[in-house]
């Protein structure tokens, strides 16, 4: 700034300068206020803030494992201990953890970035861009990925996901590397990769340059019932959408992060507001129901203790997201054929007199698999019609090598279905017909545990059938499979993405 200055003076006439435009330039760069935030900047350039470390909540876990012996022993310790579990001195570590893996640099230009071109441009020479993320293993990201020119691309970020909610990356994006390794061309390989990494993931992105494309339509289906009316959070009811679970509903407006705007699909009508996915999740956590009313199995005690470990972190939120559905994303689906149908139940609700029935009135179209079992035959029973027999230790590597779809013991002997015997029955083009239950004697057990799935996976039920006539049982089951067959259907975003 004083190089400009001292310069102004001597500036010629020939550079067509209004001696009016630079009294009034002189004058702003000789502002004290401007020459404080001038040296400011100078100070805030030539300082790096650095984190000490990027796993503090990693580190405060392991001292509270070594401590928590001596609670009774010491108050002091007592009351440490209570602090360093406080969920919102966990929530502030994790914070902190995330924002200091991430790196905030601009990367030294490259000469492989200056001789790469991104959609037939040129790459600018800062084009390379590298972002830091904090996962733990397991845990999806929520993005897919493509091939073009050899480069894998990311081709669709899914909404709700890590990636959608932290706005790092971008349909279009380059990934060149992930923690200093290149990726190559595979995106399974990615896909897994990704996946299997926990804590600190750093990648080298070249950002896409494409124009902006407008936003597609989402559409959701509703895990639960709301009325606007009800709700003590919403900014303004009258505005509101009333829906009930199991609709489906356009989400025209997700910028607000705690208020979407959506209308119905069936109704039409103008949009209105809904609780976003992020506040809802919030408050069905903090509101968890102790009772379940739901459903035949009236008054069933869900546990407390799972509450109280609930928000330690929020690593746990994905496991909070299967257990409190809110909205699942949906796309229409011209009529086809399932290549599965799954019978869940107890035993003696009929599920394989129902399986049974539909595989004799129609073989062409459905048909199902034969189990495997470790256990010696009988003397009438031959290989392939009731059961597979396999040796125990051949069962045992398919299961740890994930060959088997489900698998469990009964009375010493191991059973289970393998993925391969399904996808031979769908290569025929045949619907395959499986039927589970649980093994468990003790009807209590199993009444409970049917009302644990009834809570947790209800959403991943296309329909319930109370079973106390088998004709009337079956014609319902016909009637809603010829259904998919004949109408246009809602289907999980993942089963066409």
């Amino acid at each position: 700034m004083q190089q400009v200055l001292d310069n102004l003076t001597d500036l010629p006439t020939s550079t067509g300068a209004e001696e009016i435009d630079l009294i009034f330039l002189k004058g702003i760069m000789e502002n004290p206020i401007v020459r404080s935030l001038a040296k400011a900047h100078e100070r805030l350039e030539d300082s790096k803030l650095e984190a000490v470390s990027d796993n503090n909540l990693e580190l405060v876990n392991e001292i509270l494992e070594d401590i928590s012996p001596l609670v009774n022993k010491d108050e002091n310790i007592a009351e440490l201990v209570g602090i360093l579990k406080e969920p919102h001195f966990q929530s502030l570590l994790e914070a902190h953890d995330i924002v200091a893996s991430k790196c905030y640099d601009s990367p030294p230009s490259s000469p492989e970035i200056n001789n790469s071109s991104v959609n037939n441009q040129i790459v600018p020479v800062d084009a390379i861009r590298i972002l830091g993320i904090h996962k733990r293993a397991g845990e999806p990201l929520g993005v897919t990925f493509k091939v073009e020119n050899n480069d894998l691309v990311i081709a669709r970020i899914l909404h709700g996901g890590m990636i959608d909610r932290q706005g790092l990356l971008h349909v279009g994006d380059i990934i060149k590397e992930v923690n200093g390794h290149e990726v190559g061309n595979n995106p399974k390989e990615l896909q897994e990769l990704l996946k299997n990494i926990s804590g600190s993931v750093t990648l080298k992105i070249l950002p896409s340059y494409r124009d902006t494309v407008i936003p597609q339509q989402v559409f959701v289906k509703c895990h639960f019932d709301y009325n606007p009316y009800n709700d003590n959070l919403i900014p303004c009811k009258e505005a509101g959408l009333k829906f009930s679970k199991g609709e489906i509903l356009q989400i025209v407006n997700r910028e607000d992060p705690n208020w979407w705007q959506a209308s119905h699909v069936k109704e039409g009508g103008s949009a209105g507001l809904i609780p976003s996915q992020f506040l809802e999740e919030k408050r069905k956590a903090f509101v968890r129901r102790d009772w379940d009313n739901s459903g035949p199995f009236c008054g069933t005690i869900s546990s407390k203790k799972k509450k109280k470990m609930m928000y330690l972190t929020t690593r746990n939120a994905e496991f909070d997201r299967h257990e409190i559905q809110i909205y699942e994303e949906v796309a229409k689906m011209p009529p086809f054929q399932r290549k599965t149908l799954v019978l869940i139940g107890a035993q003696g609700v009929g599920r394989r007199s129902l399986k049974n029935r539909f595989i004799v009135l129609n073989p062409t179209r459905f048909g199902t698999t034969v189990p495997f079992t470790s256990r010696k035959p009988r003397d009438d029973e031959k290989d392939g019609q009731a059961y597979r027999f396999v040796s125990r230790a051949e069962m045992e590597t398919d299961i740890k090598a994930g060959r088997y779809l489900e698998h469990g013991e009964y009375e010493g002997n191991l059973y289970g279905t393998k993925i391969d015997s399904i996808l031979e029955v769908v290569q025929t083009g045949r619907t395959c017909i499986l039927d589970v239950n649980p093994q468990d004697t003790d009807l209590k057990k199993t009444v409970d545990e049917s009302a644990r799935i009834q809570r947790a996976y209800n959403h991943y039920f296309d329909l319930t059938i109370i079973n106390d006539n088998l004709d009337k049982a079956f014609e319902k089951l016909q009637t809603a499979i010829e259904r998919l067959r004949l109408e246009p259907q809602w289907v999980p975003i993942s089963w066409v993405y």
